[in-house]
């Protein structure tokens, strides 16, 4: 009988070993597939990441491109200020002259004017002497 309860005892543990053996396995599998998520996960992050920082790294490089194209434009403008005010003075005098062709056309207009009335009444004066 001692040797049936030796057996017998032999006997549970291999089954608890089994069990337990299959416990682990199972929670070995289940932390595998857990780990290969994670480490999934971790890569689409870092692709993600690294495509954010590309993106990052080309809108820098635009924008450096942008400001300096904008600097040059801002010089060509500055360069382009004093012609400006040139042209504006320029323009000012040949306004001014203008204004004053147009009251000197005025005046002459005037006098044409008055040169047709007189001569208006010269002819009627004349023929009034004639009758």
């Amino acid at each position: 009988m001692s040797f049936n309860l030796n057996d017998a005892l032999k006997n549970r543990i291999v089954i608890i070993l089994a069990i337990l053996s299959a416990i682990l396995f199972f929670s070995t599998l289940s932390s595998c597939g857990s780990a290969m998520r994670q480490k999934a996960s971790r890569d689409k992050e870092m692709a993600s990441r690294l495509a954010l920082e590309e993106r990052m790294s080309k809108f820098s490089q635009d924008r450096s491109a942008l400001e300096e194209k904008a600097k040059a434009k801002e010089k060509e403008a500055e360069e382009l200020k004093p012609a400006l005010e040139t042209a504006n003075k320029a323009l000012a005098g040949e306004r001014l002259i203008n204004q004053s062709l147009k009251e000197e056309l005025d005046k002459v207009v005037n006098l044409k004017e008055a040169l047709e009335n007189d001569l208006k009444k010269a002819k009627e004066e004349i023929k009034k002497l004639k009758k």
